[in-house]
């Protein structure tokens, strides 16, 4: 993929993975996170082969991330990572059987954290 033609001259792809069948990239579904410069991160799903659909969200939008991995995840070495934002039109962006999800994971809650300080953005919590 060229990432400077598709998001501009300042993107840099920093992770990449697709949808994993049997621990194997079998999958016409593809996962980027692009930094562009310093003015955004990105998180994208790419769908199709034909035809594509591209769902993204902004990194600082999240506010939750779960791991999900069945027996058969943990024989592949991959999971579920499923990242929760206050978007409206894409309030959970799921990125299905991808390798080394607790690295992954990690990599999302830590950048998700230095975009929210970059950006003076805070999530409060309403308890009732």
């Amino acid at each position: 993929m060229n990432v400077k033609k598709k998001f501009g001259e300042n993107a840099v792809l920093v992770w990449k993975d697709r949808k994993r069948f049997c621990g194997m990239p079998l999958s016409f579904t593809r996962y980027y996170l692009i930094k562009n410069g310093d003015i955004w991160f990105k998180t994208f799903r790419d769908v199709g082969f034909f035809s594509t659909h591209i769902e993204e969200v902004n990194l600082y939008r999240m506010y939750d991330i779960s791991l999900y991995q069945s027996f058969a995840d943990k024989i592949f070495g991959t999971g579920t990572v499923t990242l929760y934002s206050n978007d409206e039109r894409q309030p959970k962006l799921i990125l299905k059987n991808i390798k080394r999800p607790f690295q992954v994971r990690d990599m999302f809650s830590q950048l998700i954290e230095e975009e929210r300080k970059a950006k003076d953005v805070q999530v409060a919590e309403i308890q009732g």
